[in-house]
Order: structure tokens, then sequence, then C-alpha cells
């Protein structure tokens, strides 16, 4: 399977995409403001993964001192489980995957969003507006699986 992950110090999201076409999307898991590594670590061992697909992503323009630090403490907990579990992992800038999937160039979070909903209308998970790290999950995998794997 392919695991895609929208990375966020409490917004973040993964999605599983098994082979057989199976996909399951969910929020990555978060206790007391930060992402829970035991319950990511456990979410993850076991699991027959050829790679991550992990958002390439940076401190945002505006955004505070200590949001910038817990940013960038949920995006090291997230490289290092992968590091640990020996499994590719390649970042993907969010200007490469949104073009890839097709959404515009300055694309917001809800045109994510609905583009995901018309992809994989089988989802639930998806309808409310703070499921746009679902959506944006879903399609780092998606632009992974259709552009670069069919290659």
């Amino acid at each position: 399977m392919i695991v895609s992950i929208d990375p966020g110090a409490i917004s973040g999201a993964i999605a599983f995409h098994a082979d057989n076409g199976m996909v399951i999307v969910t929020d990555l898991p978060v206790a007391d403001g930060q992402i829970d590594a035991v319950s990511l670590y456990k979410a993850l061992a076991g699991r027959n993964i050829r790679a991550f697909v992990v958002e390439r992503v940076g401190s945002m323009p505006k955004q505070g001192v200590a949001s910038t630090f817990k940013f960038g403490v949920s995006v090291g907990i997230i490289h290092g489980l992968v590091a640990a579990l020996a499994v590719p992992m390649h970042l993907i800038a969010p200007t490469v995957w949104k073009r890839g999937v097709g959404l515009p160039v300055g694309a917001d979070k809800e045109a994510a969003r609905a583009l995901a909903l018309r992809l994989y209308p089988q989802i639930h998970g998806l309808e409310r507006k703070k499921d746009a790290g679902r959506a944006e999950a879903l399609l780092i995998g998606h632009y992974w699986i259709t552009r670069r794997e069919a290659a």
C-alpha cells in the first residue's frame, strides 16, 4: 500500500491506498495538542507499506513562532516514524501535487476538498469543511499513484 500524509500540528491527515483500490482516510492522531507518536506508530507498524508520500512543508508567512515550532515538531514526528519503519519516503511540494491533480495554482483547501469529493465519492469523512486535511492527504496519494507510478 501507499500511505500519503498531509502534515499538520493538529489538523493533519493520513490516507491509506491499498493495492486493491481500497482507500481509508483519517485524521492524524492527536493528544494534548500534538501528534500522538505512539498512536501513529501503532497505526503504521506491521502494515505492508511500499512508500510514504508526504507533503513537503515549511513555515508559513505571518505564522507565530509557537505555531511554527509546533508544526515543525509534528513534521519531525512524521519523518522520524517513517525513518524508523525503514520505508521509502517521497516529499512532494504542494504546487507539484496540486498541479498534478488539476487544481489551479493558489487553490485553497476548499477546492481540494471539492475535488476529493468528486474523485472519491465513496469515501466518508470529507463532508465537513474541516475535513480539508483529509482531502489533501487523499489527493497527495492520488497524485503519486496516478502520475508517478504510472510513469
